[in-house]
Formats: C-alpha cells, structure tokens, sequence
C-alpha cells in the first residue's frame, strides 16, 4: 500500500484519487491512522437494503434525514464529543 500524508495526498488528490479508481491501495496517514481510499459503487435506490428491505422511499428517507437533523439541532447541547479513548468507567 502507498500511503502519503494529508499534505501529499491534498497537493495531488486528482491524481491520487485516480490511481485509487484503477485499483491501487493508497492510504492516508490521519493522526496514529491509515486511513483507506477506496471506490464505492452508487446503487440505484431499488438495489438499496433500505428499500428492498422496509420498502422505504427516498422522500420517507429525506424525511427521516431532515427530522433526525432538526432533532440533534435541538438538544446538542445534550450530547457530549468525546476526544481520545473511551473510558466505559467514566459513565459509571
């Protein structure tokens, strides 16, 4: 796999971006991470698992999406970012 900093992958990003659609394994160093690039096909919504599955369609979906944003909207202050490790102690 290559792998490049954040610097080296942004200064080249078409051409890397390119050589990761023609198969190569390219990574991205992100703080003690490699972080992948891969292609990801875009399926049609009928090949979806949301809508094979639960039927659902993409106004339900969008609606769903725009419900769940204004909801997080209003109680962000509720939730906590947390940075670092997870201490599992810490919700005791």
């Amino acid at each position: 796999m290559t792998t490049l900093t954040v610097t080296e992958a942004r200064s080249n990003l078409s051409k890397i971006l390119e050589r990761a659609r023609n198969g190569e394994a390219i990574g991205i160093i992100s703080g003690n991470e490699i972080v992948q690039l891969k292609p990801t096909p875009i399926i049609p919504w009928e090949e979806s698992y949301l809508y094979q599955e639960y039927g659902v369609t993409p106004e339900e979906w969008d609606r769903f999406e725009e419900k769940q944003k204004a909801e997080f909207a209003r109680d962000k202050d509720n939730y906590k970012i947390f940075k670092g490790r997870f201490d599992p102690e810490s919700l005791v």
